[in-house]
């Protein structure tokens, strides 16, 4: 995981949360909260995500998009997505890893 898990810092699993979430689009706040849980069963409290959200958009992985609504949308960056597109090859070679070690195949009863 190296150097980039360092630099997702404490919130990694709210920064790739979020990260996916953007993925698939644009979205507000509270979009974000009901996609998140809907994919992933995850509850954010809005003070985790919004804090996470500042933290990406600092690092250049996240943007607010122009809106004429009282809601501000975000979208993932190119930068965003080269990193979520690593930490998601990452996560696929330790869950292969693991699966190898533990004998456990998903999908197989």
């Amino acid at each position: 995981m190296g150097r980039r898990t360092q630099e997702l810092g404490r919130f990694t699993d709210v920064a790739l949360l979020v990260l996916i979430s953007l993925a698939e689009g644009q979205k507000h706040g509270y979009r974000m909260i009901q996609d998140i849980e809907e994919f992933s069963g995850t509850s954010l409290e809005p003070g985790t995500l919004y804090g996470a959200l500042m933290r990406l958009e600092e690092r250049g992985w996240i943007e607010p998009v122009a809106s004429a609504e009282r809601r501000k949308p975000y979208r993932i960056t190119s930068e965003g997505k080269d990193m979520l597109t690593g930490q998601l090859a990452t996560l696929r070679r330790i869950e292969q890893e693991g699966a190898r070690r533990t004998g456990v195949a998903w999908g197989l009863g």
